[in-house]
């Protein structure tokens, strides 16, 4: 017997062991070198990179590869590729992602063995990226479809919350897209809806602000444009006074059209993990909650079964792995566009990196008393078996102290937060609306590097009298 216990907590330390080794290195730290290609624009050598990854092509990572795949693809200016992927990562977000079984591995591993299910600006920007497609494809009838998407995706969101003016369920920048999708179709009147739905997002908050944004210039004299366009003379005065801009004049459309340039900078915020420490107590009521050392925490224990019989010193201490994003400073730090001699400002429209933090941080509550109640079962299944070794007699099983043992391991090493995300998006958006002469007109986008220095990029666009769309990436 004394011979079965010590291979047990051989075999239980070598399991441990391994399971320490494989779980030490994040999601990002195990496809490095793609991204390592991606920032250093070998796009191409990027996309080999992420074919023979091994971890990206694991059916729980499906969701991702197919999002980085259209990413590439995009980058590479394989435009029709890139909406095949994204079609495929669309079509497995509609039919949920959700099953009885990915929940089971989910409890009885960790989350990084489940199925990765998109954080919710992931899912807003596979649109912005299909649409774009489908205009360079010259497939306008397909991009205005993605545009009525961003509201269905807007709804599916929403649905997920009780008090939906707190969460993120909308996304201000994808409005706007929608918006500027519309107004290349000459549909002005779905255009102002969008505008104003945009807006009104921004108008929520004192400062005009939404998760890291200030209201861009362009988008209230958009929303003032289009409502002149339509007659709406009372909403155009409404949001002049709300704009606390005043006597604003219709400007004379260009005669070559306009060109929206998007300038996406940087890369999106990486996920790592930290170690946090909480203790199960019981209140005067006998009710069971969590609390962290610093007591700044108190989460309710959700727990089916006897709670009486819970004995709260087998759950002194517990060790949650958690996610945490680290943002990426950009190489870039600004930019200035230039058409025919005249300067225009590049406004901010999206910021990914204060997307994530405070997304991550309005679900740390709801996510982290899951994690909580799933690591005390562990541990009470632990205690139990352990407490089951011993006999009236003080005789030690120790075939069951050792599973005990096992189990301890095992929890204590099989814990790791789910450090996955979609890492090729840009660390934030900025766009300008640009007027454009008939026929061939050359902009220059001028980008400011961390040395101070200035680098030039010549876009040649041909002025036809509409409006077009343009998004330069500097992923670096």
């Amino acid at each position: 017997m004394i011979n079965l216990r010590k291979y047990i907590l051989q075999a239980s330390s070598v399991i441990g062991l391994m399971l320490f080794l494989s779980g030490c290195a994040s999601y990002n730290d195990r496809i490095l070198p793609y991204y390592k290609n991606v920032s250093a624009g070998n796009y191409k050598a990027a996309e080999t990179e992420l074919d023979k990854n091994s971890l990206i092509q694991k059916p729980r990572n499906r969701l991702l590869y197919l999002m980085e795949k259209g990413r590439i693809s995009q980058l590479n200016g394989e435009y029709k590729n890139s909406n095949q992927y994204f079609n495929d990562a669309d079509s497995m977000l509609e039919h949920g992602m959700t099953s009885a079984a990915d929940e089971a591995v989910g409890a009885l591993v960790n989350p990084m063995t489940q199925r990765y299910k998109g954080e919710d600006f992931e899912k807003f920007m596979i649109h912005y990226y299909k649409a774009l497609n489908y205009m360079y494809l010259h497939n306008t009838e397909d991009a205005i479809v993605e545009a009525r998407r961003i509201s269905l995706q807007a709804q599916v969101q929403g649905d997920k919350f009780n008090n939906k003016d707190s969460r993120y369920s909308n996304d201000a920048f994808s409005l706007m897209l929608q918006g500027m999708l519309y107004e290349s179709n000459n549909d002005v009147n779905n255009a102002f809806i969008s505008y104003r739905n945009a807006a009104e997002l921004y108008l929520k908050n004192p400062d005009k602000t939404y998760y890291g944004t200030t209201m861009p210039l362009g988008l209230q004299q958009d929303v003032i444009r289009t409502a002149m366009l339509n007659g709406f003379t009372t909403e155009a005065d409404e949001f002049e006074k709300a704009f606390g801009m005043s006597n604003y004049v219709l400007p004379k459309p260009s005669e070559g059209g306009e060109l929206i340039l998007f300038w996406e900078n940087g890369l999106a915020p990486v996920k790592t993990q930290v170690d946090l420490f909480f203790s199960l107590i019981r209140n005067n009521n006998g009710d069971l909650f969590f609390t962290d050392a610093a007591g700044g925490l108190v989460l309710p224990f959700n727990y089916s079964g006897d709670r009486n019989k819970v004995n709260t010193k087998s759950v002194e201490s517990l060790r949650v792995a958690w996610p945490k994003y680290v943002a990426q400073t950009p190489y870039y730090s600004g930019a200035v566009v230039t058409n025919n001699q005249q300067q225009i400002p590049l406004e901010k429209a999206e910021d990914i990196n204060e997307l994530a933090f405070r997304t991550l941080q309005q679900r740390t509550l709801n996510e982290m008393g899951k994690v909580l109640s799933r690591l005390a079962v562990k541990k009470i299944a632990e205690y139990s078996v352990r407490a089951a070794a011993k006999d009236n007699n003080g005789n030690t099983n120790s075939l069951l102290e050792g599973i005990g043992y096992g189990i301890q391991l095992y929890s204590l090493l099989s814990e790791k937060a789910d450090t996955r995300n979609w890492q090729t998006l840009p660390s934030y958006i900025s766009y300008a609306r640009i007027p454009l002469q008939k026929g061939e007109n050359q902009i220059s986008l001028t980008l400011k590097n961390s040395h101070g220095a200035d680098e030039t990029k010549t876009i040649k666009v041909n002025g036809t009298g509409r409006l077009q769309f343009y998004n330069y990436s500097s992923l670096r």
